[in-house]
């Protein structure tokens, strides 16, 4: 394998941030490729500001690296094809391609005989009625793609009533009675070894992720299934990076819920509970390097902090056992995560 010396990161935002970190750590240079705002480019080595219809831009960017990552799963397709016949990219477009459709994604799942919920394809508004009759109320309607923090989606509830379309191709999921997330983040280097980090516990309000908990509470028998199910996964994917996977508990075991193939929220704990954290994991996958030791050597608590919450930055930072990452974004606004705070405990 080429050395690597220089990695192109697709997306400016907070998870290409600490990929930066990361990276210089270990004496790596990034270059971080952004249409907009880019709170990475306070940190990275280099950064392009430009549409991802940027022919000569896009160039330039893929001749300045070695391989090229990415910290969001929406790139165009068309940037991503011209990309990939400069250098690299890792993880593979594979994984993308199946992580970017909720259908894709929950036929591969099942394919590889992993639970995922009930399910129907609602490609428009007039194939609703019948997917509502095949999997039951209450349900979720899902965009298909695009969506995240729970955008583009509409909870169906039971006993009747108009249901709002989302306004694209859609997912119906039946409703799962879960009793808790959890989520598992997951490394494949390009040799093939595979580690996980331990899983935490996820809890949401209104879409969006506010605390992981380490460890999860659950039982040990539960935690490993989920992190064989993880494995399972990114071998199938032939996988070179971080993984995220979120999986429901439930009575009749664990049902993934979906897949992120970047470092994902639920693992920010690992940057106060590992030697190794998620973003060096993953700098380290897709360099071609020998990945590191992410045992967890305390309890952690993750918190986002959400809008406003950004207010409470003094308090957090006068607080032991606190670790507190901050995103270098604008103006706080409802539902924009501003920044994260790891609460340790030994």
């Amino acid at each position: 394998m080429t050395e690597i010396r220089s990695i192109g990161i697709l997306g400016g935002g907070q998870l290409g941030r600490m990929l930066s970190v990361a990276a210089s750590r270990l004496g790596l240079r990034c270059h971080v490729y952004e249409p907009g705002a880019a709170p990475a480019g306070d940190v990275a080595h280099a950064l392009t500001t430009a549409p991802y219809e940027d022919v000569a831009a896009l160039r330039q960017f893929a001749d300045s690296v070695d391989v090229i990552t990415y910290e969001f799963e929406n790139v165009p397709t068309s940037a991503l094809d011209l990309l990939e016949s400069i250098r690299p990219i890792r993880p593979n477009r594979h994984a993308l391609a199946v992580s970017q459709d909720r259908l894709t994604e929950k036929t591969f799942l099942n394919g590889i005989g992993l639970l995922t919920a009930p399910f129907a394809d609602v490609p428009d508004q007039a194939d609703l009625d019948a997917a509502i009759d095949r999997i039951g109320r209450p349900a979720i309607l899902k965009t298909r793609r695009m969506g995240y923090d729970g955008k583009g989606q509409v909870r169906i509830e039971d006993g009747g009533g108009p249901v709002e379309w989302p306004g694209a191709p859609s997912v119906l999921e039946g409703f799962v009675d879960f009793s808790a997330e959890i989520s598992v983040i997951v490394a494949r280097g390009a040799d093939g070894r595979v580690a996980a980090f331990d899983p935490g516990l996820n809890v949401h309000r209104g879409g969006i992720l506010r605390t992981t908990t380490v460890p999860c509470g659950l039982p040990a028998g539960l935690t490993t299934d989920a992190v064989l199910i993880a494995g399972r996964i990114v071998n199938a994917l032939d996988y070179v990076g971080v993984m995220g996977v979120e999986l429901f508990v439930t009575g009749a075991g664990l049902i993934v819920n979906e897949i992120a193939p970047r470092v994902h929220n639920s693992g920010h704990w690992t940057q106060a509970g590992c030697a190794v954290d998620q973003f060096e994991q993953h700098i380290r996958a897709i360099a071609g390097l020998t990945l590191g030791d992410g045992r967890r050597h305390v309890d952690v608590v993750m918190e986002n902090l959400i809008g406003d919450e950004i207010d409470r930055v003094p308090e957090l930072l006068a607080m032991p056992g606190a670790q507190l990452h901050l995103y270098g974004k604008g103006a706080a606004r409802p539902g924009r995560k501003m920044g994260h705070v790891n609460l340790i405990a030994p």
